[in-house]
């Protein structure tokens, strides 16, 4: 059964909310506007506190808490995406425990998928150094012991310089870290999978690429966090399952760089 607002309005004509640091989340709003082409969705950059990845566990839960906050408040949203594989690393059990009526959605690097995918059993993972360091981080990776090598690679500064849509910077920290993770290809003992810790890195794609060589698999997040939040959207009842899509988006720093990274990454649902 569908829920209503007292004043009579669906609870399916609520927005999701999806919020990230910056502009990677809208690697996984892509696949959400994809997904579910009816929906209303607000988008939040906290672009005054970002990066969120070279920041401690403290500040990265208390961002997160007051972003939920704002959109629960002033947008009255029906569910809440975590477009960040940093705050959810950090806050996602104190966001559920906070908003217990609120599905919440977060993402995390793909562990599992990489491991299915890998014919060679190496595999590479770039993310934030929050995000390796966490203990949700450590615990899904002590949960795939023996199944496969992992190259585990914290990636300081690759956020901010997609941030800024530094071109030079970002091509030379990507050859940077992708040295420090090891030999790419599909040979014996090569990394033939790639796995794109962070929700910024995907637009970064084709600069990794360059490097790792065609045959290496890549693998992010966007499209299961997609299907598990029109999974949790149709469970509450709240799916909107026709109208046309909206999008709003908001900065807590300067919106013309979120509108500039919209215009330049934010694909147009078919």
């Amino acid at each position: 059964m569908s829920l209503a607002h007292v004043d009579g309005s669906s609870r399916a004509d609520d927005p999701v909310g999806v919020f990230d640091s910056g502009v990677g989340g809208l690697s996984v709003l892509n696949a959400l506007r994809e997904t579910l082409p009816h929906e209303r969705f607000v988008y939040f950059a906290d672009t005054a506190h970002a990066p969120y990845g070279e920041r401690g566990d403290a500040f990265v839960a208390e961002r997160s808490a007051a972003v939920a906050r704002e959109l629960i408040d002033a947008h009255r949203i029906k569910a809440l995406v975590v477009a960040c594989n940093t705050a959810t690393a950090a806050a996602i059990h104190r966001l559920r425990a906070g908003h217990p009526a609120l599905p919440v959605v977060g993402v995390e690097p793909a562990l599992k998928p990489a491991v299915a995918l890998s014919r060679t059993g190496r595999i590479a993972v770039l993310a934030t150094r929050v995000t390796v360091e966490s203990r949700k981080f450590q615990a899904l990776l002590a949960s795939l012991a023996g199944q496969a090598a992992f190259s585990i690679v914290a990636c300081d500064g690759l956020a901010g310089a997609i941030e800024g849509a530094d071109e030079a910077r970002i091509a030379a920290i990507c050859e940077r870290h992708l040295a420090t993770a090891g030999r790419f290809g599909d040979g014996d003992g090569d990394i033939d999978t790639l796995v794109l810790g962070c929700t910024h890195y995907p637009f970064v794609a084709d600069e990794l690429r360059r490097r790792t060589g065609p045959t290496v698999r890549f693998i992010d997040t966007g499209a299961p966090v997609a299907q598990q939040t029109r999974r949790l959207l149709g469970q509450a009842g709240t799916l909107r399952a026709d109208g046309a899509g909206e999008l709003r988006l908001l900065s807590s720093g300067a919106p013309e760089a979120l509108d500039a990274a919209a215009a330049r990454w934010l694909t147009v649902p078919a």
